[in-house]
């Protein structure tokens, strides 16, 4: 049976109205889970210990006594490590490996290590940069596993200089993952709990005599872990909110087309409001990759999922040539976008608002899920605007630095006490006037 993705021409004079149809998300928030997360969330303040437990119990379906039995010991971390087998624990070893080295790399040029001048009066102004105390990584639990979202978060933390990571993640029925527990292993999490939910965010947030309070929580999760992070943002700092995944290819019609139907199918089957696009300007090539879709798709175990999202959130878009794929690129300004074409770079230099971009039709979006180095963690939903993948940079705070001569405080106190007697307020022009000769 044939999947009935959308196709759209550029061209059409009501494309741009189609275009906002394709990329709507049904209405955000459901009401019932934001009052069920704000409900949890009071009680986990309120009673602490006593309430994460009562809800990891009835929630997880678990019978445990007290919060601290749910805490896993670095030793555990160990032995999940050390039980993997040798081709998987090499595997997630340089994926590590090489998250670790690009975050080390971007701690070096992202200005981490703050800067001061000195002005010719002897007036020091300048920039301390500073690591976060403690921060909670929050690791999705139940159906799935997630030890890349483990390495993507714990590790730029740690480079950061992060001095204590905690992570949370559900484990449903009592079922722990020993690739998740192994990669907060080689990642160096400190301390591992196991809860989840909008609980696991509370006690994180607020502390509990168990949990400690955390400075920052990063991680995906659920609709209630979403709900969750958006109440207590102002409490602790948090990394985003995160949408369905996207992925946007831009083809020129060079590439095999079952490659680019692959790469759409590999954010397809994360969930079934998961977006894929796809933007070309040959559209004989369109009618292969429609083809290619349809030959694929029975291989793939999770094939109704993928189906459901290509059906309701896919798109094929004919355009004009690849400058004008760029154009809509930018408007979409994708999670993950590939330019899988000859010449990517001339291509990548027209795109200013992307997640992350592959360049090459070698460079498929799932290394970069997995191992390539950047973060995997993305701005969706159009944020990409204005957000940046999580980096070294989420994980420090700046503070500056301003230690004013007897010389620069003659020049500063006149130009501060002028300013603030024109806003009214005679205290601080004062306190600059006091300073004078």
């Amino acid at each position: 049976m044939s999947i009935q993705i959308r196709t759209l021409d550029s061209s059409e004079a009501d494309f741009k109205s189609k275009l906002a149809d394709v990329l709507a998300v049904e209405a955000g928030e459901d009401e019932a889970i934001d009052r069920a997360a704000a409900t949890i969330l009071a009680a986990v303040k309120a009673r602490g210990d006593a309430a994460v437990l009562e809800y990891t119990n009835q929630f997880d379906k678990l019978n445990t006594q007290s919060v601290a039995a749910l805490e896993i010991s670095k030793n555990e971390l160990e032995i999940a490590l050390a039980g993997l087998s040798p081709l998987r624990r090499g595997a997630l070893q340089s994926a590590a490996d090489r998250v670790r080295a690009y975050h080390e790399r971007q701690k070096s040029e992202c200005g981490s290590a703050g800067f001061s001048y000195t002005e010719a009066d002897g007036t020091v102004l300048g920039q301390k940069v500073t690591p976060l105390d403690r921060v909670g990584l929050y690791v999705p639990g139940g159906k799935a596993a997630y030890p890349s979202s483990v390495l993507m978060n714990a590790i730029p933390a740690k480079v950061a200089g992060v001095a204590e990571v905690v992570m949370v993640v559900p484990t449903p029925a009592g079922v722990k993952n020993d690739l998740v527990l192994a990669a907060a292993a080689i990642a160096g999490v400190d301390r591992v709990f196991t809860i989840g939910g909008a609980q696991a965010v509370g006690a994180l947030a607020y502390g509990t005599a168990t949990v400690p309070a955390v400075d920052k929580i990063v991680g995906p999760g659920n609709a209630y872990v979403a709900a969750a992070k958006r109440r207590v943002f102002g409490i602790v700092g948090i990394d985003m909110i995160a949408g369905p995944s996207e992925i946007l290819v831009i083809c020129d019609g060079t590439t095999d087309p079952d490659w680019v139907v692959m790469d759409l199918f590999s954010q397809a089957e994360h969930d079934e409001l998961a977006q894929s696009i796809l933007l070309c300007p040959d559209v004989a090539y369109i009618e292969k990759v429609k083809a290619s879709i349809d030959k694929l798709l029975d291989a793939m175990p999770r094939k109704e999922v993928i189906r459901t999202s290509l059906t309701k959130r896919g798109a094929l878009i004919k355009v004009r040539d690849m400058q004008e794929a760029c154009d809509i690129a930018n408007f979409i300004a994708p999670e993950h976008l590939e330019i899988s074409s000859d010449n990517p770079q001339q291509w990548a230099d027209q795109v200013r608002h992307a997640g992350a971009m592959f360049l090459g039709r070698f460079s498929s979006e799932s290394l970069g899920d997995y191992c390539a180095g950047p973060n995997h963690v993305l701005p969706t939903s159009r944020t990409a605007r204005f957000s940046s993948p999580l980096g070294v940079y989420d994980f420090q705070k700046r503070s500056s630095i301003i230690h004013v001569s007897e010389a620069g405080a003659q020049t500063l106190g006149k130009i501060a006490a002028e300013l603030a007697y024109g806003e009214g307020l005679q205290a601080h022009a004062k306190s600059a006037e006091y300073r004078l000769k």
